[in-house]
């Protein structure tokens, strides 16, 4: 099974990663295809351009190391789709069983501008998020499992078990809970990359983050990401998973 999670950034989607890990039974990669646009030899941002880029490391190499993977073991990726969509032609979305994770967009955006105060729309992430969860919707005729951050959070047990049922994998309780620690396994290399994972570090479960930032009337630009975002996160959330009971 090549199995992806598609979310934004600052969803709560590596303590979800960090659940997949526990399991023991998928492969699992954290933001492969983010990595790649930023650091890759064919990046597609310039943020941090002056980071030299990995030999051989490239949109091309990265699908045929995960779709080769994939033919003998179940493999998990958790990812943004503003990352790749420029490379997911049919074939590709064809090889993967795709879910989506989405978040409060107040919460998205509060977070991706105390880390990137320069964030762009795009890495805001989603437009091309709902863009890719229409593509699979239209192309299966049904629309893909969605989890909401705040049922994961609130719900942990019956969200993940929802969404074991949806994928048609195995419930594992066990890998609900974890042991506080690092968590090199889920940091990019590279420069620039910032305190991303602290409260996952910290944490023995998935648990609601309590950090607080800024609120977004303080900046003009994030407040419009924030009213620009809003209808796209509404309209996947009328389709969201709901927990089991």
């Amino acid at each position: 099974m090549f199995l992806t999670l598609w979310a934004t950034p600052r969803s709560v989607s590596t303590a979800f990663e960090w659940m997949m890990r526990q399991r023991g039974d998928f492969e699992c990669f954290h933001e492969p295809w983010n990595e790649l646009y930023y650091y890759g030899e064919d990046r597609r941002s310039q943020r941090d351009a002056h980071v030299e880029a990995r030999p051989g490391h490239t949109y091309a190499e990265l699908w045929d190391r995960l779709s080769e993977l994939s033919q003998s073991q179940n493999v998990f990726v958790k990812d943004f789709a503003y990352s790749v969509e420029h490379d997911l032609d049919d074939r590709k979305l064809a090889a993967m069983t795709h879910t989506f994770l989405i978040r409060d967009p107040e919460r998205v955006v509060q977070g991706l501008g105390h880390h990137w105060p320069d964030c762009t729309w795009d890495e805001v992430g989603f437009e091309s998020l709902h863009r890719l969860f229409c593509r699979i919707a239209e192309r299966d005729g049904a629309p893909p499992p969605v989890i909401d951050a705040a049922d994961l959070t609130g719900n942990p047990e019956g969200t993940i078990q929802a969404f074991c049922a949806a994928v048609g994998i195995e419930f594992m309780a066990e890998a609900l809970v974890w042991e506080p620690g690092e968590r090199s396994e889920v940091s990019w290399y590279g420069e620039g990359t910032g305190p991303w994972h602290d409260s996952l570090r910290q944490s023995s479960s998935i648990t609601t983050p309590r950090t607080e930032y800024p609120p977004l009337e303080n900046s003009p630009r994030l407040a419009e990401m924030y009213e620009r975002s809003l209808p796209l996160f509404r309209a996947m959330a009328a389709h969201k998973l709901s927990p089991a009971t």
